[in-house]
């Protein structure tokens, strides 16, 4: 029995070599290694935002907003060495929007647009895009590491051992989120206001500024709005691992939320029962 072409007129993914997956994968990775080496204001902008909180919000606020002994920090830290976590979760978050915001672009007019209708199955594709973005975004971590060091932010070094695991999922999550939020937008010129939409709330509704206990004794409705946040738990998750431990509960809403949005994203780009044929077809 032939198989069924599918709506968008190819053949399913059977009998492709592994060859293949090796060229296509080794072609996505390379092309964002390409893309972060030749947009240098990307990096530079992927930092200056992250630095600017470290020099002068954290500064200016050092005396205002002192963080007491608590998990996993085992004496008073200053407020820079606090919202170090945060703002990895920062550029993670920017990362994986700005890599969402070439894949609509790309899934119209670039490259991924003759991925996209290649034999090769659309999850694989989707999950080389967002790797490659999750390496270029843990590279632009450890710069950041590598500068706030200099700013009396100093874990163990076993912490930028530690920390590396919690990256990669976080950057994951992040990263599905924004494929995902690129599946519902159609023109690029709209993803922008999406972007906003999401990052601001997301990182403001957050621990990344403020401990959960202190947000709780302010307004408990915007303290279950931050438990309800997976950005919260993202940032937590850093935390801990920088300090050597690991926050379960956590690393276990990362992951689960890393599932539902990359199975979402897969969903929606799906010819056959995604949102973007839909799209198409009205």
């Amino acid at each position: 029995m032939s198989a069924t072409p599918d709506m968008a007129g190819r053949e399913p993914a059977r009998g492709v070599p592994l060859s293949a997956y090796a060229i296509c994968l080794r072609g996505i990775v390379g092309r964002e290694a390409l893309r972060f080496l030749h947009q240098r204001e990307r990096f530079v902008s992927a930092l200056v935002r992250p630095l600017l909180w470290l020099f002068i919000f954290a500064a200016g606020f050092r005396q205002v907003l002192g963080v007491s002994i608590t998990a996993p920090y085992q004496t008073y830290i200053l407020y820079e060495v606090y919202i170090t976590p945060g703002l990895v979760g920062m550029i993670l978050l920017f990362n994986g929007m700005q890599s969402s915001l070439s894949m609509v672009y790309d899934r119209e007019t670039g490259t991924m647009k003759t991925l996209l209708v290649s034999p090769l199955p659309r999850w694989f594709l989707l999950v080389a895009k967002l790797g490659a973005g999750v390496a270029v975004g843990i590279l632009q971590v450890y710069v950041f590491f590598a500068i706030a060091w200099f700013w009396e932010v100093q874990p163990h070094w076993s912490g930028y051992l530690y920390v590396l695991p919690a990256l990669i999922i976080s950057g994951l999550m992040l990263g599905s989120l924004g494929m995902l939020l690129s599946s519902l937008v159609q023109q690029l010129e709209n993803f922008a206001g999406v972007m906003n939409f999401v990052i601001f709330p997301m990182y403001f509704a957050s621990s990344a500024l403020y401990p959960l206990w202190r947000v709780q004794e302010s307004s408990p409705l915007l303290y279950q709005i931050c438990l309800f946040n997976p950005f919260t738990h993202a940032v937590e998750l850093v935390r801990f691992a920088l300090y050597g431990q690991l926050n379960a509960p956590a690393l276990a809403i990362v992951v689960g939320c890393t599932i539902v949005f990359l199975g979402g994203a897969i969903i929606s780009y799906d010819p056959q029962r995604g949102l973007i044929s839909r799209k198409r077809q009205q």
